[in-house]
């Protein structure tokens, strides 16, 4: 059974698309469905955070060219998923690899839809379903989000003796700084406030004897391995 809205109002959907005639054969076949109400804008950053600023939406849809700015259509991603959380964001695609996947979701983004693999009809249930706050991925997608939730990079880093010289949340800190998280999104991602994160990072330059966050970068790109993930929810 096709998913469909918990609401009775249509879903508000916006196309954002840097190909004009692409969008217009998008934007016209959303349209001859009732359920929603569709409106489109450049894919740009600042074109896309004006149309949701200035417009009620539910779902945007970014439709990714297969030679274009993938990095510059990541970060409007991840600007619309912090200055709007309320809105579903989709990525479309044409064919996708195991770091776009991972890109994708870690900029925010609540489905990956493969217009290459995928009918038409299944991007209506994927809009429905990223609306009633699911998230759209196909099993292989699933596979690489499962891989990086169990393992996860960290610093494997001891003294002479032996020691670990990093706790486990330390660890994590600089597990999402490597990853090129700022201090508000390690935050969010650990249920603790910036302020703490703050304090963890001057820990962790001190027991390091480094002093700043490329450094530490550096360090973990040299220095990490990966061992089982032990996400701790808050807390120190």
């Amino acid at each position: 059974m096709p998913t469909v809205s918990l609401r009775n109002e249509p879903v508000r959907v916006l196309v954002a698309d840097s190909t004009r005639m692409q969008s217009q054969l998008l934007v016209g076949a959303l349209r001859r469905r009732p359920e929603f109400t569709v409106s489109s804008c450049l894919m740009e950053s600042e074109a896309t955070l004006e149309a949701a600023n200035t417009t009620p939406i539910d779902v945007v849809l970014v439709n990714a060219e297969r030679n274009g700015d993938i990095g510059g259509l990541l970060a409007t991603v991840r600007r619309l998923h912090l200055m709007h959380s309320e809105i579903a964001v989709v990525v479309m695609v044409e064919s996708y690899d195991r770091e776009l996947v991972l890109n994708v979701f870690r900029s925010g983004a609540k489905g990956l839809f493969c217009s290459a693999e995928t009918p038409f009809r299944a991007l209506c249930r994927c809009i429905h379903s990223v609306h009633n706050g699911e998230v759209w991925a196909n099993a292989k997608q699933m596979r690489f989000l499962l891989d990086v939730v169990t393992h996860v990079p960290s610093l494997r880093v001891v003294n002479s003796q032996g020691t670990r010289l990093l706790t486990s949340r330390e660890e994590q800190v600089v597990a999402l700084v490597a990853d090129g998280l700022g201090n508000r999104e390690i935050a969010h991602e650990l249920g603790l406030s910036e302020h703490t994160i703050k304090k963890y990072l001057f820990r962790v330059f001190d027991k390091l004897g480094i002093s700043s966050r490329v450094e530490l970068v550096l360090y973990a790109m040299s220095h990490g391995d990966a061992r089982p993930a032990e996400w701790l929810a808050g807390g120190v």
